[in-house]
């Protein structure tokens, strides 16, 4: 029988987000592809550097080791624009850092995302914003990992969310904008009792809380067994909206071990004490100051990103997309319009 998916978290990765592409970026930038090519394939042997999601995909690998070998609850894709020639060096660095990933998608610099519905893929990271708001406009649930502090300390594995617009929909941000925060709050207390309808990343959520269940039966088993996974939500709600996000939680069937409702309040200041190895959040001003604590995740969902005029204020360059020709096809490269004054993983091939 083949091997199914149906039952598992499956994540896929861009090597732009698992790895430092910034000097690849480089090359392909200022010499061309061809340049970039070639200089992939004289580096095969030098093994790349982890990049914003490796500590996050490395630790959820590492939960397999609650179920058999045969049965795994986590299989990570690699997901590339990249050709297979060009992507062999990204799998010799998989195998050289030791992550157990097997699985790979190599597109000749087509978008990988039309793969995640076939792929039964919970999320899809990379660390191109315009592949991330083309996947996340056909509904996909993507994310951009955004030039970040990195966090690898110990064996847990902490994932941090924001609420609306990532767990749940959005239709609290469309009120505050249509009618202003004293609206929003008798919007929510209004409708306190019913459950939100689930955000681009609430089925992620669900297979989450599945293989935290998973190790409370393991701890129930072994009493000396460390729990590893750990769940935050981290929300500017407060009193009296933060109801129905909880009312949402449970008619999920999810605990998450932390909730902060903030009010307002920074995020960056509770995300530097929690040092989550991952943060989900849609906004990119609220990324701003929780990217210097921890690896942020941008998923421009919803009223916030949905019109041109909002990239600009959110931050995000504009980007000319232009077609770069090769004797294997045409290839599309993404080149900004404006140097970037920051070091990041490589956008140009993911």
């Amino acid at each position: 029988m083949p091997y199914t998916l149906d039952n598992r978290l499956v994540v896929g990765v861009a090597s732009s987000a698992l790895f430092d592409l910034a000097e690849s970026d480089r090359v392909l930038r200022r010499d061309g592809e061809q340049a970039y090519r070639r200089y992939q394939e004289e580096h095969l042997q030098d093994p790349l550097q982890p990049g914003i999601a490796f500590s996050f995909i490395r630790r959820l690998l590492s939960l397999n080791d609650l179920a058999d070998d045969a049965d795994h609850l986590v299989e990570v894709i690699v997901m590339s624009r990249n050709d297979p020639d060009t992507g062999l060096r990204v799998m010799e660095s998989i195998a050289h850092h030791g992550l157990p990933i097997t699985r790979a998608i190599f597109m000749q610099g087509r978008a990988p995302f039309a793969f995640v519905p076939a792929l039964n893929v919970s999320l899809f990271v990379s660390a191109d914003d315009d592949m991330v708001r083309s996947a996340n406009q056909r509904g996909l649930p993507a994310g951009r990992a955004l030039p970040s502090a990195t966090v690898d300390d110990d064996d847990e594995l902490r994932i941090a969310f924001d609420f609306d617009g990532i767990l749940a929909d959005d239709r609290s941000e469309q009120v505050k904008q249509e009618s202003g925060l004293p609206e929003l709050h008798h919007h929510g207390t209004a409708h306190a009792g019913s459950a939100h309808d689930p955000g681009p990343l609430q089925p992620f959520l669900l297979k989450i809380a599945k293989i935290q269940a998973t190790e409370r039966e393991r701890k129930l088993a072994d009493p000396d067994y460390r729990m590893r996974l750990h769940i935050a939500l981290v929300t500017a709600r407060h009193a009296p909206s933060h109801k129905r996000a909880i009312q949402s939680l449970k008619s999920w069937g999810v605990m998450v071990n932390d909730a902060f409702f903030l009010g307002g309040i920074d995020k960056g200041a509770v995300i530097s004490v929690l040092r989550p190895h991952i943060y989900f959040d849609d906004r990119q001003g609220h990324l701003a100051s929780t990217s210097t604590s921890a690896p942020a995740v941008q998923v421009p969902f919803g009223t916030v990103n949905g019109a041109p005029e909002h990239r600009e204020a959110n931050g995000v360059a504009g980007v000319d997309e232009r077609v770069v020709g090769s004797a294997g096809g045409r290839h599309r490269a993404q080149l900004d319009e404006r140097p970037s004054t920051a070091s990041h993983p490589g956008a140009a091939r993911s």
